[in-house]
């Protein structure tokens, strides 16, 4: 099995027409996702060519869901048009809507966010590499060649990261990886991936990868610690970054001790969770519970 992401999912691309989306519709559907079309407005009625297929151009995410049976997007829209992007695809009441984008501005974050609170669309992202159910689909800008189907469940704040864990434990494979993003603010948290994964019979182990910056590692051990009874092993990444500096993602932000690798560490720590001081000492942490 997978979370959030299987081999009936259904794909369309927002901003397909552009050239990172066609570039990764084309990654897409030589990994085997079931990619049918595209969303952009102004180019509805046309068609483009990749990977030996004619997709169609839709004027709307209702429109492509209808003539599609399209249950994900995924969104390659420029920062600016992102927020009207993921509300049109919440009132379409797609499943799953996934924002590739980078560079939104975090109100309007908040924005598509609070919209789509009490409704039917899981987003994950923003600025995040998407998912990856190995053999089964693939959504976003994730490589589908460097691990193997298993049943390892991955959830990472960091692209490069995911990439890494990924290659580091190709050996076992994984069920599903999830970018979730480094943002402020995003749409699918740790938290949620982790109870996805406890509940997913075919996920025997979970890798969770964090960041410098804000309380959610702290709020995820908290929840491993009352509720997961598969082994979790944790990185966070940012041991070496001075503290009051912004380091790379906008939510990686340090002030004193609050938000510090150290601090994450000891909370996922005290929850249970062993943790690496470095990738690849997290993959043989994982290694040394799955018998490797």
């Amino acid at each position: 099995m997978a979370i959030f992401l299987d081999e009936n999912s259904t794909i369309i691309v927002q901003g397909m027409t552009g050239s990172e989306g066609t570039k990764h519709t084309r990654r897409m559907l030589a990994s085997g996702a079931r990619v049918v079309g595209g969303v952009n407005a102004r180019k509805a009625g046309t068609s483009v060519e990749i990977e030996a297929r004619s997709l169609p151009v839709f004027s709307t995410v209702t429109e492509a869901m209808s003539e599609t049976g399209a249950n994900v997007t995924v969104g390659f829209v420029p920062p600016a048009f992102t927020k009207d992007s993921v509300i049109e695809a919440v009132d379409a009441g797609i499943p799953l809507a996934v924002v590739i984008t980078e560079g939104i501005p975090v109100h309007d974050t908040a924005a598509f966010w609070s919209y789509a609170q009490g409704k039917s669309t899981r987003i994950i992202g923003p600025n995040c590499p998407g998912l990856i159910s190995p053999g089964k689909s693939n959504a976003g800008i994730i490589p589908a060649d460097i691990t193997k189907a298993g049943r390892i469940g991955l959830v990472s704040k960091s692209g490069t990261l995911t990439y890494q864990m990924m290659y580091e434990l190709r050996d076992f494979g994984f069920s599903t990886c999830v970018g979730i993003g480094g943002d402020p603010i995003i749409g699918t948290t740790h938290i949620d991936c982790l109870a996805a994964f406890q509940d997913d019979p075919e996920t025997d182990a979970i890798v969770m990868i964090g960041e410098i910056g804000g309380d959610a590692e702290e709020r995820a051990a908290a929840f491993v610690k009352d509720n997961m009874t598969k082994p979790v092993v944790g990185y966070v990444a940012g041991f070496t970054a001075p503290e009051g500096k912004t380091m790379g993602h906008a939510g990686a932000i340090v002030s004193g001790s609050s938000g510090t690798a150290q601090a994450k560490k000891e909370a996922l720590e005290a929850a249970g969770v062993k943790v690496g001081k470095t990738p690849s000492e997290t993959a043989r942490l994982m290694r040394d519970i799955i018998g490797g």
